[in-house]
C-alpha cells in the first residue's frame, strides 16, 4: 500500500475532515489543538487567503502528528508551497493533471475534485482511486454518487460542498 493510500485511509478513519479558511496564521496551531482535543486530528487549510501557507506551516510544526493538508489547491505553485510548509496532502476542487503530477512529484497524497465520469477517469489515469465529489449537492448528491459508483466501483468518493 502506498503512503498516499495509507494517509487517505487515515483520513477516512477520522470520518470528518474540517475544512477551514485561516485569515490569521496565529490562529492555526490553537485551532488544530482544539480540533484534536475534540477528536478530529486533521484539518484541510484552504489556499483562499494569503495566510494559508504560513498557517499550514505553523499548524504542522506545532502538531506534527495531525493530518494537516492544503485545500483549494488549483496551481502547481500552490502544490509547491504546500509541500514546502509540510502539508501532508492536497485537495483540489477539480481534476488538474498538472496539480496531480506536481503533488505526486512531492510525494503528497492528492484528492482531486471530480463530478463527471471524464474527470474520474482522468484522475484514475494518474493512479488516483479516491476523489473529492465537489460540489456534491449541486452535482446531484447521493443519486449522482450511486450512479457513478456503478462503473467506478473501485473509486472512493469524498462528498463535500453544497
Amino acid at each position: 500500500m502506498s503512503s498516499s493510500s495509507t494517509l487517505l485511509d487515515s483520513l477516512a478513519a477520522i470520518g470528518v475532515i474540517p475544512v477551514v479558511t485561516v485569515e490569521d496564521s496565529a490562529h492555526a496551531a490553537p485551532m488544530v489543538q482544539a480540533l484534536a482535543e475534540g477528536g478530529l486530528p486533521a484539518a484541510e487549510i484552504t489556499f483562499r487567503t494569503p495566510a494559508a501557507a504560513e498557517a499550514i506551516a505553523e499548524a504542522a510544526a506545532a502538531h506534527p502528528e495531525a493530518l494537516i493538508g492544503a485545500g483549494t489547491v488549483i496551481t502547481e505553485k500552490q502544490v509547491d508551497a504546500a509541500a514546502e510548509v509540510s502539508a501532508k496532502y492536497v485537495v483540489s476542487p477539480g481534476t488538474s493533471a498538472r496539480v496531480i503530477e506536481r503533488a505526486q512529484h512531492h510525494g503528497l497524497a492528492v484528492l482531486p475534485g471530480a463530478v463527471t465520469a471524464t474527470e474520474i477517469q482522468a484522475a484514475m489515469e494518474h493512479g488516483i482511486r479516491t476523489v473529492k465529489f465537489f460540489p456534491a449537492e449541486a452535482s446531484g448528491g447521493a443519486a449522482a454518487l450511486r450512479a457513478l459508483a456503478g462503473p467506478f466501483g473501485d473509486v472512493t468518493f469524498v462528498p463535500t460542498g453544497v
